[in-house]
């Protein structure tokens, strides 16, 4: 069995793959903040609501189709539903104010070298890095 290294490799060109495959195919970017908006019917902007709720549907689709290929996934959720519903409340709350999510603005933007792009982005890990730093001082990880 490869190491875990090659299947964050291999993660890695296939999310490169399709995000160059729809900007370069459809003219537009494979954020999943935008693609769930415009599929929820919460904007009135992107690609059509068919193919942003066909996209976000093959998020799940295509992670069950690798667990089954490799036999099996291990999930690990927060032991509290409600920190589950908080976190994702920020998540979303960040990606409205930062117009865009860590797909948009880290695959997509930063391979077109926006600066406002890198910049979301070095936001993004520097929140990341001190939640997760927070979070281990306080017992809760």
């Amino acid at each position: 069995m490869p190491e875990s290294w090659f299947h964050a490799l291999v993660g890695g060109f296939m999310i490169g793959g399709a995000a160059a495959l729809m900007l370069l195919g459809l003219g537009r970017i494979a954020g999943v903040s935008g693609m769930s908006a415009r599929a929820a019917g919460l904007a009135e902007t992107g690609p059509p609501p068919g193919l942003a709720l066909g996209f976000i549907m093959g998020l799940p689709l295509g992670a069950w189709l690798v667990a089954r290929a490799m036999g099996g996934v291990a999930l690990r959720f927060p032991p509290s539903a409600a920190a589950l519903v908080v976190a994702g409340l920020l998540v979303g709350f960040g990606t409205r104010l930062g117009s865009g999510c860590t797909s948009g603005h880290g695959v997509c933007g930063m391979s077109r070298f926006s600066s406002r792009s890198i910049v979301a982005t070095l936001v993004f890990m520097a929140s990341g890095i001190a939640t997760v730093a927070i979070m281990n001082l306080a017992g809760l990880s």
